[in-house]
């Protein structure tokens, strides 16, 4: 069966095979990757590691000095392992673009390291068990956030990558809900705008985020067959606007958590100063639409979010 199914995977070109071959012959041999190094691959641990901090926040802020240690663990460990499904289960859809792009043909499945059935198996039985696991642990809303971010993200938003450019849209919506899995774990419904305030924070972060990203490897995704707004806007006008618009709107959403009662003013404050950190290389790119410029852009989300998640912890800990 496995066979079978690995038999319709593309086949590595010629000239790729005879590259390999030559660079046998002429270069150090490097150690492939070990069965539990491809299999931790699939779970892709980095981005894994974003979102179990984002629900690390949204549990420690909605329980406050209730907030438990050991509970927090089990909820991380039932979330990652969702995540980690999910992970699995949107390369193993996404093979065969995989296959195609540069930087992502040496992933396990595209390189023929774990057959996909292997990895159907291992990312649903990943997700289901860190579904049941939540349910055990965390109160059943958790676990039905959780659910809907595993579903949107692996049947609704990695499908549509390769319908319209505006994919990173939908994609930002299961990118946005672990905060609420956590605030669901910690007060199960109860105070849900409040979560909101910390769903619409990340939702905005992101579209500025990967879209910098989006652009830097527009060519990659281009040859993948990834419709990204860079690729159908090859002067980066658009993208530049997209960008613009929603790093400005990420400055006014601090004095709205303030009305949701997810933050106070120090936070709003210094949530509206990392803001015009990041909308000021937005306003950069928008003038030099560059790869440099975008990796500028880049790197300032990455400032921004902990940041503002951090002025969010401090605020609720140390001010109220």
């Amino acid at each position: 069966m496995m066979k079978t199914v690995a038999a319709m995977e593309p086949e590595v070109a010629p000239l790729d095979r005879f590259a390999g071959l030559m660079r046998t012959r002429h270069a150090p041999a490097v150690a492939a990757p070990s069965r539990f190094a491809d299999y931790f691959e699939l779970t892709k641990p980095k981005i894994a590691v974003m979102a179990l901090f984002t629900v690390a926040v949204g549990y420690v802020l909605g329980a406050g000095p209730a907030a438990k240690f050991a509970l927090l663990v089990h909820i991380l460990f039932g979330a990652g392992l969702v995540a980690a499904g999910g992970s699995a289960l949107n390369q193993w859809l996404e093979r065969r673009i995989d296959a195609r792009m540069f930087r992502t043909r040496n992933r396990p499945l595209p390189a023929g390291r774990i057959y996909p059935f292997e990895a159907l198996i291992f990312g649903l039985g990943l997700g289901v068990a860190g579904l049941l696991y939540l349910l055990i642990v965390a109160p059943y809303p958790a676990a039905i956030i959780a659910a809907a971010t595993f579903v949107s993200y692996v049947l609704i938003y990695t499908p549509m990558k390769t319908a319209t450019v505006w994919n990173t849209v939908v994609g930002a919506v299961p990118g946005a809900l672990p905060p609420v899995i956590g605030w669901c774990a910690a007060r199960g419904w109860d105070g849900l705008p409040a979560a909101f305030g910390l769903f619409l924070i990340i939702f905005i972060w992101q579209l500025p985020h990967f879209l910098a990203i989006a652009w830097m490897y527009r060519d990659d995704y281009a040859r993948g067959g990834l419709r990204m707004l860079p690729i159908a806007d090859p002067s980066g006008s658009r993208t530049a606007l997209v960008m613009v618009i929603t790093c400005s709107a990420l400055i006014p959403v601090g004095i709205l958590a303030v009305g949701l009662h997810v933050a106070g003013p120090f936070a709003a404050i210094g949530c509206a100063l990392l803001g015009l950190l990041f909308l000021r290389e937005a306003v950069r790119f928008d003038r030099a639409r560059t790869d440099r410029q975008a990796r500028r852009v880049l790197r300032a989300s990455l400032l921004y979010l902990p940041g503002a998640l951090g002025l969010l912890l401090a605020d609720g800990f140390l001010f109220r």
